[in-house]
């Protein structure tokens, strides 16, 4: 039976809709959309669901997840990073590579997508490595990668060190078609830093990172980026210099785009001073600076997409000292609230331009809008979320659906609430 959703508030930045209207979906596609959609012939025997006023856009879009399957199901699994996923409104999700064993295989490839297929909940895009076993050596087979479904390449969690396999490794996005996504980091500069290097760790005696180990590497990819021609994707960027030089770099024409976090607009090195390790992450935070000039890129078009890079943790990684703490947070669930607080409420950017940012820009960059995803334009496929931007929820346990709890937003109470989350047209959340 179609399916008609009105009394909403439509915002699909692609196609430039913003203000009130309903949603027909019929075989788990977009019929009509926009003022006229309950007019059309198909709403006749649709089942009716009244949004109440909610705003309703495509289904979000993370480029960035750590789903922990296969070798680490303790922490996460596809399964309960899916249902972490659709809680936060988030229909397709995009893994890294950094499972154990490494996705550099097809079998490992298709197991995954195997898995996914079963859980049914959001899709999933399997994301393969640069290198064979993330060892920074060797390509991966990134053309059989892509062949077996693979949407980029990264090997995230580690930087690509050799400067020669990395500019290879570009030449080859030109005809795959398909992003490098960096994690960009100088080990020899991070030393064994566990924090932002500044004022706070030289007073609390902590062994800082620098700003520069980001910046030398985002320096020496985009001179890679410029040479090759490829398609350089930047992962959670975190400082004012890294901001300056990809804004440069689009400014040139290079085949640049980039990502940043929730965590990283909302939080301070100074949280650290609470010596709480759902603090710690790589980037680690950075200074009231940094945090301003993260800002103004997103509020200036610099930035793409707002990834979560979730990566759960157990207590047992965590509930350590902060050196030897495992490095990440999650983020699926909180992504939208902090997004509505601390951009739109604070006037950063407007509702549509944040939801952009969740929809149209991450589907651009790993050309998912090729799929139809991103946008409800009919003929799409009829993914989407339903949520109220003014109904708070309170970041607790019950709240979180991950199977971690490594949250660095616990009892903070936020706006935006999600309602309901459809993929397909099914109905996976509320």
């Amino acid at each position: 039976m179609p399916l008609l959703v009105k009394n909403v508030h439509l915002v699909d930045p692609a196609q430039k809709l913003d203000g009130p209207g309903a949603l027909l979906v019929a075989e788990g596609k977009v019929v009509a959309i926009g003022a006229d959609a309950a007019a059309h012939p198909q709403a006749a025997g649709a089942e009716v669901l009244d949004g109440g006023g909610a705003v309703l856009a495509p289904g979000f879009v993370d480029l960035h997840v750590h789903f922990r399957e296969p070798g680490q199901t303790r922490k996460e699994s596809i399964e309960t990073g899916s249902m972490a996923a659709v809680a936060g409104g988030f229909t397709s999700v995009c893994a890294m590579a950094n499972t154990k064993p490494v996705n550099d295989s097809v079998a490992i490839t298709e197991m995954m997508l195997s898995r996914a297929a079963k859980v049914d909940l959001c899709r999933y895009f399997p994301i393969g490595t640069v290198s064979r076993d993330m060892k920074g050596e060797e390509l991966a087979d990134m053309g059989t990668l892509k062949a077996a479904g693979c949407v980029a390449f990264s090997d995230d969690g580690l930087p690509v060190t050799n400067a020669s396999l990395m500019r290879r490794a570009l030449e080859y996005t030109r005809w795959l078609d398909l992003p490098v996504v960096a994690h960009e980091e100088d080990k020899d500069l991070a030393g064994k830093g566990y924090m932002h290097e500044g004022a706070v760790s030289a007073s609390l005696g902590c062994l800082g990172i620098p700003a520069a180990a980001e910046e030398a590497m985002v320096a020496r990819d985009l001179v890679l980026a410029e040479h090759t021609g490829g398609h350089l994707h930047l992962a959670h960027l975190s400082t004012k210099g890294s901001m300056r030089m990809v804004r440069e770099a689009k400014a040139r024409g290079l085949n640049i785009t980039c990502e940043v976090t929730p965590h990283h607009f909302a939080l301070s090195d100074k949280e650290l001073m609470k010596f709480d390790s759902d603090y710690k992450m790589n980037p680690p935070l950075r200074s009231e600076g940094d945090i301003q000039a993260l800002l103004e890129a997103i509020a200036d078009g610099t930035v793409d997409a707002i990834a979560t890079d979730h990566a759960p943790h157990g207590w047992d990684d965590k509930e350590v000292e902060l050196p030897i703490a495992a490095f990440g947070v999650i983020g699926l669930e909180t992504a939208l609230p902090l997004a509505l607080e601390l951009l739109v409420n604070r006037k950063v950017i407007g509702l549509a331009k944040a939801i952009s940012l969740f929809t149209a820009g991450p589907a651009r960059v790993f050309h998912l809008d090729r799929q139809g995803l991103g946008s409800l334009q009919p003929g799409a496929p009829a993914d989407f979320v339903l949520f109220d931007p003014s109904a708070k929820v309170q970041v607790d346990r019950a709240f979180i659906q991950s199977k971690s709890f490594n949250t660095p937003f616990k009892g903070w109470s936020l706006p935006g609430r999600v309602l309901g989350t459809w993929v397909g047209g099914r109905r996976v959340r509320g």
